[in-house]
């Protein structure tokens, strides 16, 4: 018989400190006694922990409001300078970092380009740690208040305290990037699939903000997809759901970058879709010979848009999301000026009930999405209220 989990008074209070600086956090400016009708703690719980939030810097007063007859009640706030948030997307052509405030606003970046098939891990490991000390420079900011760093990669993401990557389109096989990284570092270290921050950030903050089941698909050279199952990110049994982009959707179709052969990437990702129109494009230019292609149209971007909404209604049909999210940069292109064709073969493709209850809709947060997920990941960690101070976090990875 497992005994039931004894809680202590300190317990008790961490959780309650939790659950008003989220609900601050995302419900913005609000008074004690909103607080109190929004959490279902008592006034006083309210009034003892907003106390320490603000002893300790995390929150403070942000205006008055007017109450019924009585004197205006003060609304408080999370600080958004209290702590800084670092945002790493290691992509195909790219590795893009990002520095970010508490209310996510973009202080610096450093972006540095990857060559076609040139994803030697050193070189990452450089481009990250370069960054990181870039960003930082450029924004002025100490490192004593970065919380950590948030990194979104391709492929698999065991955690632990090495982060082993998984990404065979890399021809990455067990890298241990957190264990790379912290040799640089000793900022905390946050590492998840690439598909998944994406998802984390348009949940919290685009086009998912407000759903409890929601998909987010990433397509840019390759395709993925963050599953999103009553507000909770659906991992699987080692972290690899939302390979979306290695479902199969012609057998023995055309070979992937993973060494199958008719994987839905094969025919949606962008290095795919120049491929079957007989362009070639250089990393640096492969955005612009995409967007001109899918402007032009023809049967290639028609079979494309045609195949997306197949992938799509596959995860209708499996995960019944009441909203499905087009990200990345390529996704976006395509849902720009094709969205209209990407629904109907949603809807031809997938079963009535379903799809009557589902929408598909594009991402609101752009192609710098990754990042700013991965930022995400720093900032739920400090959600948790475990500690009151930037530099006594511990890292995750």
């Amino acid at each position: 018989m497992v005994r039931p989990e004894r809680r202590t008074v300190r317990d008790l209070r961490r959780g309650n400190r939790a659950v008003l600086l989220r609900t601050l956090y995302f419900e913005g400016p609000t008074s004690r006694h909103e607080l109190s009708g929004l959490t279902g703690l008592s006034a006083a719980s309210v009034s003892n922990v907003t106390g320490d939030l603000i002893a300790d810097g995390i929150i403070v007063e942000a205006g008055l409001v007017e109450s019924d007859g009585g004197r205006p009640r003060v609304l408080l706030r999370v600080d958004p300078e209290f702590g800084y948030a670092i945002g790493v997307d290691v992509g195909e052509t790219h590795v893009r970092v990002e520095l970010f405030d508490l209310d996510m606003n973009e202080r610096a970046k450093a972006d540095y380009p990857l060559r076609p098939g040139r994803h030697d891990v050193d070189l990452v490991v450089r481009h990250i740690l370069s960054g990181i000390d870039a960003v930082l420079a450029a924004g002025g900011v100490d490192p004593a208040r970065v919380l950590g760093v948030g990194i979104g990669v391709p492929g698999i993401v065991e955690s632990g305290p090495e982060a082993l990557i998984h990404a065979q389109t890399f021809g990455w096989d067990a890298v241990p990037l957190g264990t790379l990284l912290r040799a640089g570092t000793s900022l905390p270290l946050y590492v998840d699939n690439g598909a998944k921050t994406m998802g984390q950030a348009e949940l919290w903050f685009g086009a998912g903000r407000g759903t409890r089941h929601t998909i987010v698909a990433l397509i840019g050279s390759g395709a993925g997809a963050s599953i999103i199952t009553d507000g909770i990110a659906y991992r699987g049994a080692n972290s690899s759901a939302g390979e979306w982009g290695h479902t199969k959707i012609m057998m023995g179709g055309r070979a992937c970058r993973c060494g199958g052969r008719g994987c839905l990437e094969a025919y949606i990702g962008a290095e795919s879709i120049l491929d079957r129109a007989g362009l070639s494009a250089e990393i640096a230019d492969e955005q612009a010979v995409l967007a001109e292609l899918v402007r032009s149209g023809g049967p290639v971007i028609d079979e494309t848009a045609d195949y997306l909404g197949a992938g799509l209604a596959n995860l209708i049909n499996l995960f019944n999301p009441e909203r499905i999210v087009i990200g990345g940069w390529a996704g976006l292109l395509l849902g720009r000026h094709h969205l209209t064709r990407i629904r109907r073969s949603a809807a031809d493709n997938s079963l009535t009930q379903p799809y009557g209850t589902a929408s598909i809709v594009l991402g609101r947060l752009g192609p710098d999405a990754v990042a700013l997920g991965a930022a995400t990941l720093v900032v739920e960690e400090f959600l948790l209220a475990k500690t009151v101070s930037p530099g006594r976090r511990s890292a995750a990875v």
